[in-house]
């Protein structure tokens, strides 16, 4: 399995917000291997923005921000991917396209997974398509 990277405070513990953040992901990451995912990048860096998850569905790469919140209150987790976090997504999947393919790309998609409080994991597929 790719390596992990989660950054952590100057003390080398990690805050609550960024286990709960891994646990998330690696929740994210079971469900969508136990459905015939395979698992390409787990947290890649740029400065345009992280890629939570990259999975291969079958000929597809898709691009997999993970959403965890307890409360609807700002509407949930799938409404806080605004604009302004999905485009610094697909720079981040532009860069990582070109680091793993060049110039020949194959088809892409960005999901979004959520998970709520009590566990329940909702798989958004295409969730940027208008």
């Amino acid at each position: 399995m790719p390596t992990r990277g989660t950054p952590t405070r100057a003390t080398g513990v990690r805050t609550p917000k960024q286990r709960a953040g891994a646990a998330a992901e690696d929740a994210a990451a079971r469900h969508m291997t136990a459905a015939g995912c395979r698992l390409l990048a787990r947290n890649a860096r740029y400065r345009e923005g992280e890629l939570d998850l990259v999975v291969q569905d079958r000929d597809l790469v898709v691009f997999v921000e993970v959403r965890m919140r307890t409360g609807t209150r700002f509407g949930g987790a799938p409404a806080s991917v605004d604009r302004f976090k999905q485009k610094r997504l697909a720079r981040a999947a532009e860069r990582w396209l070109l680091e793993h393919y060049g110039e020949r790309w194959p088809a892409c998609r960005f999901d979004v997974v959520t998970l709520s409080g009590d566990g329940t994991i909702d798989w958004i597929r295409d969730a940027f398509a208008k």
